[in-house]
């Protein structure tokens, strides 16, 4: 299937610059808010471990074409204000719909960090400010992002974007700071208090129930189950990067 518009191994060792910190950038973040804390620990009782390991299933046969109530639900989650300029504002989750040039066929879609178990954008951040979580929660700490942007071209799903503006009425829960990247991050903060991401929730009010949120190495968990019963797809498999993130009737 053609796209109506435009998309917005193992891991090797990271090359750091010794002299990063002649580029970074003064950040305005959230008071006393550090991303990092996130890599840590799920609760102060429990740890992250690989014990879990989050993701979503996306049922296109249930995603409408023009509904943007996940869209909408992550903006409000993260205080994601739009500035009017659609080229640059930050999108965490943008709606896709595709189109089979054979068939006629369309579908539309969610697309959104797929957080790999290979991240490439992991693979090539120089800082260390792209990691992946022990549960597969790919985030970036903006207190350590140089703003180089190498993660952006090397992810394969467009879903990272760079904050080009002075920030106001940032969430505690979800820091942000101007010449930073920043991308879907499972609503991590929720997924650390056992609630669902925002997205999954609105799709849920809106009626559609397209999105599935759940534990892939739960077997009896909901996620694993539709997985296990449905025949779904990874975007660009051809990469084998084993993204947490899967769709139906693509």
């Amino acid at each position: 299937m053609s796209q109506s518009q435009p998309p917005s191994s193992a891991t090797t060792r990271r090359r750091f610059f010794t002299q990063a910190g002649a580029g970074v950038a003064l950040l305005a973040l959230a008071p006393g808010v550090r991303l990092a804390e996130l890599a840590v620990a799920a609760s102060d009782d429990e740890p992250v471990t690989d014990a879990h390991r989050w993701g979503l299933w996306v049922d296109t046969s249930r995603c409408a074409s023009g509904c943007d109530a996940c869209v909408s639900a992550c903006n409000d989650e993260h205080g994601l204000t739009g500035m009017g300029r659609p080229e640059t504002d930050a999108q965490w989750i943008r709606k896709v719909d595709l189109k089979d040039e054979t068939t006629g066929r369309e579908v539309s879609l969610p697309l959104m960090c797929q957080h790999c178990e290979e991240p490439p954008c992991v693979d090539v951040c120089p800082t260390g400010a792209s990691f992946r979580r022990e549960d597969g929660i790919v985030l970036v700490d903006k207190h350590i992002c140089i703003g180089c942007r190498y993660c952006m071209m090397a992810c394969p799903f467009h879903a990272r974007s760079f904050i080009h503006e002075d920030l106001s009425g940032q969430k505690t829960h979800s820091p942000r700071g101007k010449g930073v990247v920043e991308s879907c991050t499972l609503c991590v903060h929720r997924v650390d208090e056992n609630r669902a991401p925002a997205c999954v929730d609105a799709c849920a009010d809106a009626g559609h129930h397209a999105l599935v949120f759940g534990d892939l190495n739960d077997a009896q968990g909901p996620l694993a189950s539709a997985l296990a019963r449905e025949e779904t797809d990874e975007l660009r498999s051809d990469l084998k990067l084993n993204t947490a993130v899967r769709y139906s009737g693509v």
